[in-house]
């Protein structure tokens, strides 16, 4: 049985459901009420500008009547991309929608926001709840690598119970989640690494650096590495290091500088700063470049890419260094460098993206990660189970 099926008839009926504008969506994002709820870039409007091939709908949840009527209390970017050969569509809400996940009344809001999305012609749904899982410390997780060894062999050292409850209340209605426990099918990363920021002053957070972190930071100082802030017109000297990074490392993003470009602009044009481009320079070169997403008081590390010589220098420790100042003096309470591999495994390559993050102290957060659900209707059953093998064939 479909979630919409399960939700249907159970919506408050003080709930509303209805498009907003990119203002009225900008500005909750902004309220009190808005940043409490943690939204993410991904749920920013201008991410819609950022993906080319999808329809962008901006949507927004409040109450008919009483004290807040009129105001929002909720919202959702939701990007449609048609499924080839119908009029049909997938509805994909990455880290999102931005709503109060911890609110016991789940069907409230998700009912009409199922219902509203079939309206639109979508014959499944995918969302990414907020709400963290589970979490294991650097220290833990130092002392547990080895051969075929994976972050989840390891006992967490905190296991959120609101991630908890929401994950049994979506597989209650429905839903399923994308990949199951180990997330291969999640378009976001499912485990990413953050570095607490809140309540701790600058020495603290040197001194949560390891030894070779400090090490290699005071290599770059001592060698004349400069870290500065780029723009626009740098980023085809990000880019051309990112193509080197991912021949060097074994792994494509596959997005073109027109991409990074386009990021670059919609996001700093919805708000100044929002996104920012890091140089790392020796001898007047440009040997590393980190982009910087900011949103309220978070800020994400998004992508790195650094040069094949001259890594003695160490360019990539200098600019994390200084972007996790920066993070900190901009209020950020999380510095999330994004994704990394679940495995602790140190002879899989990508572990070494992992030992890298461990070094600045922080915790690997498995999040909810992705869950679907085909909507009511046959058709929309027969087609998602067809779109499914339509991703597989990929």
């Amino acid at each position: 049985m479909s979630a919409l099926l399960t939700t249907a008839g159970c919506d408050r009926k003080d709930m509303r459901l209805e498009p907003v504008s990119a203002e009225a969506y900008r500005a909750f994002l902004a309220s009190r009420t808005g940043s409490a709820l943690n939204p993410g870039f991904l749920q920013c409007p201008s991410w819609a500008e950022v993906k080319g091939g999808w329809h962008a709908r901006l949507l927004g949840w409040g109450p008919r009547t009483g004290p807040g009527a009129g105001e929002l209390s909720g919202v959702a970017l939701v990007l449609l991309r048609q499924f080839p050969g119908t009029r049909k569509y997938f509805a994909y809400l990455p880290e999102g929608p931005v709503a109060d996940w911890s609110d016991p009344d789940l069907d409230g809001w998700l009912g009409p926001l199922l219902r509203h999305l079939r309206g639109a012609g979508a014959f499944a749904v995918r969302i990414g709840p907020s709400p963290a899982y589970r979490r294991w410390d650097a220290a833990t997780l130092k002392t547990a690598t080895g051969p075929g060894r994976r972050v989840t062999d390891v006992l967490a050292s905190e296991v959120d119970p609101l991630g908890a409850a929401v994950a049994e209340r979506l597989r209650a209605r429905g839903w399923r989640r994308c990949g199951g426990d180990e997330g291969d099918g999640d378009a976001q990363p499912r485990y990413v690494f953050q570095v607490p920021l809140a309540g701790r002053d600058t020495d603290d957070l040197w001194s949560g650096l390891n030894q070779e972190w400090r090490r290699n930071i005071r290599r770059a100082q001592r060698s004349g590495v400069e870290v500065t802030e780029g723009g626009a017109a740098e980023l085809p000297d990000f880019y051309r290091l990112l193509c080197v990074t991912e021949a060097r490392d074994g792994f494509r993003l596959g997005r073109s500088l027109a991409y990074y470009e386009r990021q670059y602009a919609a996001l700093n044009a919805e708000e100044p700063g929002r996104m920012r481009l890091y140089l790392a320079r020796h001898q007047g070169e440009i040997l590393a470049a980190h982009t910087m997403i900011t949103v309220g008081r978070r800020v994400w590390y998004q992508t790195g890419a650094s040069a094949d010589h001259r890594r003695e220098v160490r360019p990539s420790n200098a600019l994390q260094w200084r972007m996790m100042l920066d993070a900190h003096a901009r209020g950020a309470e999380v510095y999330d460098m994004r994704g990394v591999p679940a495995s602790l495994d140190p002879g899989d390559r990508p572990f070494g993206l992992l030992r890298w993050k461990l070094g600045t102290g922080g915790q690997v957060v498995e999040t909810l990660g992705e869950w679907e659900t085909p909507l009511d209707g046959t058709a929309n059953h027969t087609l998602y189970r067809a779109f499914q093998m339509y991703l597989a064939r990929r």
